[in-house]
Parts: structure tokens; C-alpha cells; sequence
């Protein structure tokens, strides 16, 4: 794989000044709730912990996805510091990973020009861009869902036997995707995979895969931490893989219903600028047309290379978006993984304008505009973020108290609070807990209960509502309190002193106590 290696360190230099651009928008952008201040919590939780075998929010076990964003959270923090570009800067790296893949396996099967083209369509995308530095599982899934797919198919199409390295890869690939989030790691690249091969009829070559070497590396990155984590918490996998991964896609009782054409609002979302070269490969494939302009490009593949590649773009889409469309529960995010093929078949539809007078002005014009957009679009994000978060009282908690100062929260759970306060103690979440056994939905509420079932020590920090009196005459004890939740707490809350008022929570103190603050909130 030498040529490989070579084509992965021009992959590098392409991807770079988008990675760099990425950067600055990650740094710009305040950390986003839920998913932002859930995942970021749990990975820097885990530096300061030590407990790198169980995800924990809160203290609480949370069992919902597999570890690997965790574990690259946690190592970004103890190497960077408690940041949120730190922690965005993993999925940030995948989305380059997945970028320099595209480059290198396009590059091998189809040229240079036409890998160039996809590879900077990818980048100016605003599932680059944007969706590139959000923190929670696609884009890790993404990454390796796509290789999976790219590795794979290239092994097949390189020879009359399947290339062995690249199989290996694929493997790899499929087991990082699993440890990134579950069994689409494995199911969406072996549906991808089979539909094509029965349409290019290469069944023969299956029997040929590695599939010992194949399968012992794909087990050892699999098996050791769903075993150990079972083994100490019984019933984790039965809640991980049935509740949280056939449940999500089977129920209509989780969050995010949307209707069936959702994904198609996604792609236009997520590729923007560069569709309406994807409907000129699919005008071209509809009318059966020879891949027009191709030879143009100076490619040493064979036309039917080039055909099994736009076969695998177009299965592979289709495969993928068809399988999310199935669940009432559908987001943006999980239409990531077919953003390689639409940059394959952008990067084909391109080529039929190969020798039109103005297709070099058009080509910077869109990489100029993809920039604008993700710029205006990190913005707009940014402004409805702060909608709902606790920023600004974190920042005031950080000043005026310690980081393992006793801290009660009422009304809500703040997610982003404990990462940007620095927090190194659980904070107590008092509700009406006995009151809401099995009568909650998808929410931050069953997330900490579901969680309390395999750890009762870290369920302590789920306390009643009828120990508030009791916290306001124990000085030095903080309370941040949801404003949706003052009207109807406002009575109980007169025995304590409120510090700050912020946008969307406020921060009171036990009365008969004083703080120095350690900085300017």
C-alpha cells in the first residue's frame, strides 16, 4: 500500500487549510445542548475520574452508545486542557479522516482529477464545515462507516482477487465503527456492500476476503470492552443494543419523529451547492449515458472502474438513506455517512462540463460560497445556542466557587454547566424521583434513572425535592434553578440568596455565606 500512503500524504496537504477552517469556527461557536455538553461531559469526566470502563454523566452510568468518542474526549483533554475546541477537535479529525480516505481510494480507482474534485467538494460542504465540529457520535460513525464502504469496495474492484490489505482495513474500519456507535458500524456497510457486489456480480470474490486476519482484528477492537463492561454491570448490553439501538429504530416513542421524506431536506442541508451536480450524475445514470467528459480528465482507469464506482456511489446513498428513513426518529446527522458518495457523484456530474468557458470562474465562486455559508451558518448557531444555555452562570460559578463546592441543580438539568464550570464533583439533581418511575419519555430524566440501575452509590446524587429545606440552612451550599422552573418554585426558594441572574438559569447560595470570587465572571 506504498502508493496508498503516498496518495493519504496529498489527501493531507488538501485537507489541511479546511481542518484549519473548521478550527476557527469550532473556536467561535458556544457549546451546544444537549449533545454538546452531554458527550463533552462524559469524555472529560473520564480524564479527571480515572474510570475510563464506564461512561458516567453526572457520576451515573450512561450506557446509550459505545465508548470510542469517550475515550478520544478524554485524551484531548488531558493533552489540551478542558476546552470545547479540545473536544471538538475529534470529531473534527474524523471528518478529515473521512476527507483523506475519499482522496486516497478515489485517487486509485478513478485518478487524481476526479479524487481532487470530491475531495474539495467534501471540504466546502457544510457537513464539513459544520457538521464536522459538532460533538456527538455521527461524524465519528460517519468516518468509518464511510471507509468501511471505500476500503472494501476497492478491495474488490482492484484486481481478480480482493486486495488483502485493504479488506483488513475494512475490517478495522467496521469494528471502529461499532465502538463508535453500535451495530450500524457493521450493518450499513455490509448492506452497502452486498447490494453492490450482487450488482456488479463479484459474489465469487467474497469466499477470498481475509476473513480469518479480518475477523481477529475486527474482534479484538470489538469484543474486549463490551465483555468487561457487561461483566461488571450486568445487563448493559441488553440496554445498549435493545433499548437504545433496535428500540430507537423499531419505537415511536423516542424524540425527533419526522416524516419520511426528512432526509431528503438533510442532503439539501448538508450538500447544499454541489447537488444539483449530483441530479446531472443521476440525469446521466437515468438516460444510461457514458460517463461524458471523463476522458478529459486524464484518468488511466478503465470506463468500467469508473462505472463499478458510480454504482457503488449511487447504492451506497440510497442503501443508507433508505435504512434512516425506516425509524420515526430521524436527524440531520445521521445522513453524514453518505456524504462521500454524493461527493463521488458530484465529482462525476462536474465532469460532463469539462471545455464549457466558464467552469473555472463557477468552481472558485462555490468553494467561496461553501465558506460563507458555513461561516453564516456557525454564526446562526451560535445565537440559538445561547437560547438555552448556562454559560453565563457556569462562568459565575467558576469564580465564585470550588470546584467541588457542593452544587444542587432544580428545574432542569443544565448539561454544558459541570464541563465549563470545571466541575470535579457530581452535582445533586433534585426532583420528585420516586413520582416519575416508569412515566417518562426520552428525556434528561430517564437518561439519569436508566442510568442509576447499574450503579445505586452514583444514584445518591438523584435527591428529592423534599430536601431543599434542609440544603437552605447548610451554608455554602449553591442551587442553580431553570428559570421555566421559578413560578412554581418561587416559594420555596425564598431562604436562599440568588448571586446571578443569567439568561436561562439563575444561581443562589445557602444565606449566612460569603464567596470570593477568583476571577471576572
Amino acid at each position: 500500500m506504498t502508493r496508498a500512503v503516498s496518495y493519504a500524504r496529498d489527501a493531507l496537504w488538501l485537507c489541511l487549510p479546511w481542518l484549519l477552517l473548521v478550527l476557527v469556527l469550532a473556536c467561535l461557536r458556544p457549546m451546544a445542548v444537549p449533545d454538546e455538553g452531554r458527550y463533552g461531559e462524559i469524555g472529560r469526566w473520564m480524564w479527571i475520574s480515572g474510570d475510563w470502563m464506564v461512561p458516567r454523566l453526572d457520576g451515573i452510568p450512561f450506557f446509550h452508545k459505545p465508548p470510542l468518542l469517550y475515550w478520544l474526549e478524554a485524551l484531548s483533554v488531558g493533552l489540551l486542557g478542558p476546552q470545547v475546541w479540545a473536544i471538538r477537535l475529534v470529531p473534527m479529525l474524523h471528518a478529515a479522516l473521512m476527507l483523506i480516505g475519499l482522496y486516497t481510494v478515489t485517487r486509485q480507482w478513478a485518478g487524481e482529477a476526479l479524487a481532487r474534485r470530491a475531495a474539495l467538494m467534501l471540504g466546502s460542504s457544510l457537513a464539513f464545515l459544520v457538521g464536522g465540529q459538532y460533538v456527538n457520535h455521527d461524524m465519528l460513525v460517519a468516518c468509518w462507516i464511510s471507509l468501511a464502504i471505500l476500503c472494501f469496495g476497492w478491495s474488490f474492484a482492484s484486481g481478480e482477487r480482493p486486495h488483502v490489505g485493504w479488506a483488513r482495513a475494512g475490517f478495522v474500519a467496521c469494528g471502529l465503527g461499532i465502538l463508535s456507535k453500535g451495530l450500524i458500524g457493521l450493518a450499513l456497510p455490509g448492506l452497502v456492500l452486498l447490494l453492490w457486489i450482487g450488482w456488479t456480480r463479484q459474489w465469487g470474490k467474497i469466499l477470498r476476503l481475509p476473513w480469518f486476519s479480518g475477523l481477529a482484528l475486527f474482534c479484538l477492537i470489538t469484543v474486549p470492552w463490551f465483555a468487561l463492561a457487561e461483566q461488571h454491570h450486568p445487563g448493559m448490553l441488553g440496554y445498549l443494543f435493545g433499548t437504545h439501538q433496535f428500540g430507537r429504530f423499531t419505537a415511536t416513542t423516542f424524540n425527533n419523529a419526522r416524516p419520511w421524506w426528512f432526509y431528503g431536506v438533510a442532503v439539501l442541508v448538508l450538500w447544499g451547492m454541489w447537488l444539483p451536480w449530483t441530479l446531472v450524475a443521476a440525469w446521466q445514470a437515468f438516460r444510461r449515458q457514458s460517463l461524458r467528459g471523463l476522458e478529459l480528465l486524464g484518468m488511466s482507469s478503465s470506463m468500467e472502474q469508473i462505472t463499478k464506482l458510480r454504482s457503488l456511489a449511487w447504492i451506497w446513498m440510497v442503501a443508507i438513506l433508505g435504512f434512516f428513513s425506516i425509524p420515526n426518529s430521524k436527524l440531520l446527522g445521521y445522513a453524514l455517512p453518505v456524504v462521500p458518495a454524493l461527493a463521488v457523484l458530484s465529482a462525476l456530474g462536474w465532469s460532463s462540463m469539462q471545455g464549457w468557458r466558464w467552469q473555472r470562474w463557477l468552481w472558485r465562486g462555490l468553494l467561496v460560497l461553501g465558506v460563507v455559508l458555513a461561516v453564516g451558518a456557525n454564526h446562526v448557531a451560535g445565537q440559538f445556542i445561547d437560547k438555552f444555555s448556562s454559560r453565563d452562570v457556569a462562568a459565575a460559578l467558576a469564580c465564585r466557587a470550588g470546584p467541588a463546592d457542593p452544587v444542587s441543580v432544580l428545574g432542569g438539568y443544565p448539561y454544558d454547566l459541570p464541563f465549563l464550570s470545571r466541575r470535579s464533583a457530581p452535582m445533586q439533581v433534585m426532583q420528585d424521583w420516586a413520582g416519575l418511575q416508569g412515566k417518562l419519555g426520552d428525556e434528561w430524566r430517564s437518561e439519569l434513572l436508566d442510568g442509576a440501575r447499574f450503579d445505586a452509590q452514583a444514584a445518591a446524587v438523584l435527591v428529592p425535592l423534599s430536601t431543599l429545606p434542609t440544603l437552605a440552612a447548610v451554608p455554602g451550599q449553591w442551587l442553580v434553578v431553570a428559570h421555566t422552573a421559578l413560578p412554581e418554585l418561587a416559594p420555596t426558594l425564598g431562604a436562599f440568596e440568588r448571586r446571578i441572574e443569567g439568561r436561562n438559569w439563575s444561581l443562589y447560595r445557602s444565606p449566612g455565606t460569603s464567596e470570593q470570587a477568583n476571577c471576572s465572571p
